[in-house]
Formats: structure tokens, sequence, C-alpha cells
């Protein structure tokens, strides 16, 4: 049961990263290919239809990592609290960025939510980035070190290109350049690497840590079954929302 939920925790986190990956990618990305009102709305409409679906993946990584692994709850919110407090700001200004641009049409308006989606998407980026580094040390040192820092550089730079490839996918050559989907699949890959890579290295302990037996059991009959509702939603908003599909239309909430 172990190894059944430590795949399972490593296939959320990987996801999160390839899918959620790609819209902050795209946030980081509207100073650079944004210079203009118009491509910043096509930007945004291009991965608003995934925003909420994709943000679903990081819910399940938290619900698992505290219930299939609930020592390291300390270690992750107290350890790294002011990290994970900022990154939930961030997270915050990123998504008000994106509900409130359109509420008012006015050039200042736009350009000051445009910039919270952008200033939110760099610090959830190297957020990460500083995270992992902290895991991968077993949370011994602290995040705010050089090795972090790079992580994090390294971070965005791995989900600006995600974003990239995404945009390229959805939007075909609107943004210099036209990508198949399994270039957007390998770029996601990409993405997910670091977490992978410190996850593969903390397997050892993360099965020696895991809950009791029993407690996985309850969890196995809580939430495994909702697990094809999730994979059947995802696939809905790929196929609804594929290219060619609506990509210049702006949901109603964003």
């Amino acid at each position: 049961m172990e190894v059944i939920w430590f795949v399972l925790f490593a296939v959320l986190l990987a996801g999160y990263f390839a899918l959620e990956g790609f819209d902050l990618g795209v946030g980081l990305l509207l100073p650079v290919l944004g210079r203009t009102r118009g491509n910043r709305d096509r930007m945004v409409a291009a991965m608003a239809p995934y925003v909420l679906a994709n943000e679903v993946w990081l819910v399940a990584v938290a619900g698992t990592l505290f219930g299939v692994y609930p020592l390291l709850e300390h270690e992750v919110l107290f350890g790294l609290y002011p990290l994970v407090v900022a990154m939930l700001l961030c997270w915050i200004l990123r998504d008000a960025g994106l509900w409130f641009r359109r509420r008012i049409d006015g050039s200042r308006w736009r350009g000051f939510w445009d910039a919270c989606v952008a200033f939110g998407s760099l610090g959830l980026s190297v957020g990460w980035g500083m995270a992992l580094y902290a895991a991968a040390t077993g949370f011994e040192s602290s995040p705010v070190h050089p090795v972090g820092l790079m992580l994090g550089l390294v971070m965005t730079l791995l989900l600006a290109f995600h974003g990239w490839t995404f945009l390229c996918w959805r939007l075909p050559g609107a943004f210099g350049a036209t990508r198949p989907g399994r270039m957007l699949a390998l770029s996601g890959l990409l993405a997910a690497l670091p977490a992978t890579g410190v996850l593969a290295g903390a397997m050892p302990y993360l099965l020696e840590h895991s809950a009791p037996q029993a407690t996985l059991t309850v969890l196995s009959y809580m939430a495994l079954p909702f697990t094809p509702l999730m994979v059947g939603a995802q696939i809905w908003v790929w196929r609804t929302f594929r290219p060619g599909k609506d990509a210049l239309r702006l949901p109603s909430f964003f």
C-alpha cells in the first residue's frame, strides 16, 4: 500500500508541474511576448480554460502529502513557513490578476493586473525551486541559499519554456512557431523533472515514514474512487479546448 500511494503522489506532483507549469510559464512570458494589449489578451485566453482544472492538482498534492506522510507536515509548513506564506500570496496575486484584469476596460487597470499575473507567476516559479532545494537537503538547509536561488532560476526558465511551447501548440504561429502535442508533452516532462528527481531521492524516507496501514486503507477508500473523475475531467478539458477550439475567447470569469 505504501508503494501504491508513493506512485500516486509522484504522478500527482509531476502532473501539477506538467499542467499548472504552463499556466505559470504563460504568466512569466506576459511582459516578454505580451508587448501589446491584444497579445496579452490572446495569451490569457489561450490558458484560461485550463487554469482551474490544473490547480486541482496542487490541492490533490497537498492532501496526499499531509494524509499519507503526516510527519512531513511540521517540516514543510513550519520549516518553510515564510516561503510557504510567500508562495500562497503569489498564488493569490496571480489568480486575482486573472480574475480582475477585464473587470474594468482601462489600460492602467489592465496593466496593473497583468503585472500581478507576471509577478505572481515569477514568485511561484522561484519559490518552487527554493522549496525543492530545501526538500532535497532534508529541510536542514534554508531555502534562501545560492543553490536554492539557482534552482529557482532553473525552474523559472523551464516553466517559461513550457509556457512558450504551450502557446505555440494552442495558437499555432501566433508567437513565432508551431509546436505539436508531443513537444508540449516533452516540455511538460522537463518542467516536472526537478520535482520528480527530488521525489525519487526521497523515496526510501517516504516509504519508511508513510502513515499506518489502517490510515492508508481508509484513504484509499475515500480518495481512489474519485481518481477516474479527476482524470476524466482533465481529458474533457483537453478535448474541448484543443487548438482551434475557441482559442481567442475568454471565459466569463477571466
